[in-house]
């Protein structure tokens, strides 16, 4: 079984809903999926933006898991090809380690929670991580622990020694209305905001959103 941990904000709770399904609709394996809102606070601009460092606790620091935002997120392919990922995985974690500025200075335009979108080295690494829980690096992340950093640097692995950080494929976390090429991507990202917002409706590739959410509310007849 592949153990999901999916970032929940109440906020954009359709966005969530709407990457589940898209997970559950291709998967050939099963999924437990579990969603990480905060520790009863709110840090960044995401209620989950530390709980995340927090998949090896939960998961008694064995195995693997996965951690996706997913709340502004849609998967295209088997998500049981990511776990080709933990084959002789001797790091803590992978991640598509993105380069670049972003062309989105403000986050969630025309809602009550809109927010400066600011540039910051290793911006989106944390979005999509493959986690090795087993790895003794992991062991000092408990709550108490990660309670007392600066979420600004659990995202950018201040923690981490360079050779601690693998790379996934780019396709695994194409940031869509970053300019990346969807062409390939197993897993589209809005970073600015889902396109069930109204000033995100025609982002690139909204159309693909859509269609995912029409096929979680309303199924076809086989």
């Amino acid at each position: 079984m592949l153990k999901l941990f999916c970032g929940y904000d109440s906020r954009e709770a359709i966005g969530y809903q709407v990457f589940c399904n898209s997970v559950i609709a291709r998967s050939s394996v099963p999924v437990a999926f579990t969603a990480l809102n905060s520790q009863g606070q709110k840090v960044g601009t995401n209620s989950f933006t530390v709980s995340r460092f927090l998949v090896p606790y939960l998961c008694g620091f064995q195995g693997f898991a996965v951690f996706a935002d997913a709340s502004d997120m849609i998967c295209l392919t088997d998500i049981a090809e990511i776990a080709k990922e933990f084959n002789n995985m001797n790091t803590p974690v992978k991640v598509v380690k993105h380069d670049y500025k972003t062309k989105n200075p403000n986050k969630y335009i025309g809602t009550d929670m809109e927010a400066k979108n600011t540039d910051y080295w290793r911006k989106n690494w944390a979005s999509l991580m493959v986690i090795n829980c087993d790895h003794i690096l992991w062991r000092k992340f408990t709550p108490d622990f990660v309670s007392k950093l600066k979420p600004i640097d659990l995202l950018q692995f201040k923690l981490f020694h360079p050779d601690d950080i693998h790379e996934l494929p780019k396709e695994w976390n194409c940031l869509v209305d970053e300019g990346q090429d969807p062409t390939d991507a197993k897993i589209l990202h809005w970073t600015a905001g889902v396109p069930a917002f109204e000033h995100y409706k025609l982002a690139k590739c909204a159309d693909k959103w859509r269609k995912e959410m029409r096929s979680a509310c309303y199924p076809s007849r086989t």
